[in-house]
């Protein structure tokens, strides 16, 4: 699996993920708060906010990424 860099994660690096993990929009989004259409949007090229880039490494990303992504929210990683 790829890993999820919360600070520079794509669109287009979400979506690789989602196919790698073979989800639809709404299986893939829906755990993050997002909705089906809003994932087709950060899919196809609007800027992921930082709360939704922090989200997708804590669900779908590795156990490390999760880690880092909860350090960044606590403040304890730069």
């Amino acid at each position: 699996m790829k890993s999820i860099n919360a600070k520079t994660v794509s669109g287009a690096d979400a979506l690789a993920l989602r196919r790698e993990k073979k989800l639809n929009q709404a299986q893939f989004w829906g755990p993050i708060g997002v909705t089906q259409s809003g994932g087709s949007r950060y899919e196809n090229g609007r800027n992921l906010p930082k709360p939704i880039r922090l989200l997708l490494a804590i669900a779908h990303g590795s156990e490390a990424d999760s880690k880092k992504a909860v350090a960044q929210i606590r403040g304890e990683a730069s």
